[in-house]
């Protein structure tokens, strides 16, 4: 078990690399991607060059997180007009790259409406393309402040459920800077807990299937000098019955109109957990995450990921047993059904609380979270 104590000194971003960017090369636009499927062994960077390629980082997970797959929605579109592709079918593949995450689509249609806006303005093609860039950019700049908002209410409401401080947090997936055009979610306000002093403790899940709190969110604790431990998924209940967890955090993937929750499968046990040790579950989200278009939890589409992701270790810098880097170690006998979904789905009567960048919503119910979709909507057109 990975036990890191938090160490003095300058607060550093979990990585100095950004998880996106867009550059303008001589030879034309493209968008470079941090490699998350590389971390923590090193940083790597991908170059998309066209809307396929950007497809391929989604669904690979190379590019991940909620809010990040917003922002790199829209970049995929702008990118396709930028080159001269047709946007239309590039919105489309990029909308459906991963179905349980509704900021892609969401990211994918703003930038896709601004490209259409400006050619029914009688704009050309690259005027068209520059509005969809615009959109684009706009939407990593709300998404950075969202991310700076998001952390200030959610350490406004452990303190007000927990006073006195010393909170000992656990977390589930990554929510962190490589999701977000900020400082993420839910890392990002157990960070502020460990900035004003207030974090003894980060328990990290290491999250199956592909291992992203062990990969990323333990690196970008450690990369940020926090006090964290990390731990396989299935001894999360040890720590609920010794009285050690004062509260889970957890980002979202999507929130349906009733206030049920899509998140990183392995949510919605420590959701039961929660309630049942009388501990608060907490879950942060931008507004772009709530989709009201989707009724409950019934209607979400589970993604499915491969069988050879439970089936198999991999190890993609190091070789083992004669297996070439990036193969898979077989864990289990030839032929064995997996069962991998992606995510699962937590309902709203067992959420303490959702923390947006507009507010807290608690208790959860569908009036109050079209409310606060409401009152974002007026903020971005009034």
């Amino acid at each position: 078990m990975a036990d890191q104590y938090a160490h003095s000194g300058d607060d550093k971003r979990p990585t100095e690399i950004p998880a996106i960017r867009w550059e303008e090369p001589p030879e034309g636009p493209v968008l470079v991607l941090l490699d998350q499927t590389r971390l923590p062994a090193e940083e790597v960077e991908l170059v998309c060059t066209d809307a396929s390629a950007l497809v391929e980082a989604i669904r690979s997970l190379a590019v991940r997180g909620a809010p990040l797959l917003g922002i790199a929605g829209a970049y995929g579109v702008a990118l396709a007009a930028s080159r001269g592709f047709d946007v239309d079918e590039a919105a489309s593949a990029l909308a459906s790259a991963r179905p349980t995450a509704v900021n892609l689509a969401v990211g994918v249609r703003r930038a896709q409406s601004a490209h259409e806006a400006a050619l029914a303005k009688g704009g050309d093609v690259r005027q068209a393309a520059a509005a969809a860039l615009a959109a684009a950019r706009q939407l990593h700049r709300e998404d950075a402040e969202a991310s700076g908002r998001m952390a200030e209410h959610g350490l406004a409401l452990l303190d007000e459920l927990l006073p006195g401080g010393g909170h000992r947090v656990l977390t589930h997936c990554n929510t962190g800077s490589l999701v977000s055009g900020g400082e993420g979610t839910a890392f990002a306000v157990a960070l502020a807990a460990h900035r004003t002093g207030r974090l003894r403790r980060l328990w990290v899940d290491e999250t199956r299937p592909l291992l992203q709190g062990a990969r990323l969110t333990a690196y970008e604790a450690a990369r940020s000098g926090m006090a964290y431990t990390l731990l396989t998924d299935n001894a999360a209940g040890s720590l609920f019955a010794a009285g050690e967890v004062d509260a889970v955090l957890i980002g979202a993937d999507r929130i349906t109109a009733d206030g049920s929750v899509a998140n990183k499968v392995g949510s919605y046990p420590l959701a039961v957990l929660a309630r049942y040790h009388h501990v608060p579950f907490i879950v942060v989200a931008p507004v772009t995450t709530v989709d009201l278009d989707t009724a409950d939890g019934a209607s979400i589409e589970v993604e499915q990921r491969p069988g050879h992701e439970v089936t198999e270790v991999t190890a993609p810098q190091v070789p083992a047993l004669g297996t070439e880097a990036g193969g898979g170690i077989p864990v289990a006998p030839l032929g064995t059904q997996a069962y991998n979904p992606a995510f699962d789905v937590t309902p709203a009567e067992l959420v303490t609380a959702i923390v947006t960048e507009e507010g807290v919503v608690s208790p959860v119910t569908a009036e109050a979270l079209a409310e606060v979709c409401a009152r974002s909507h007026r903020a971005t057109t009034g």
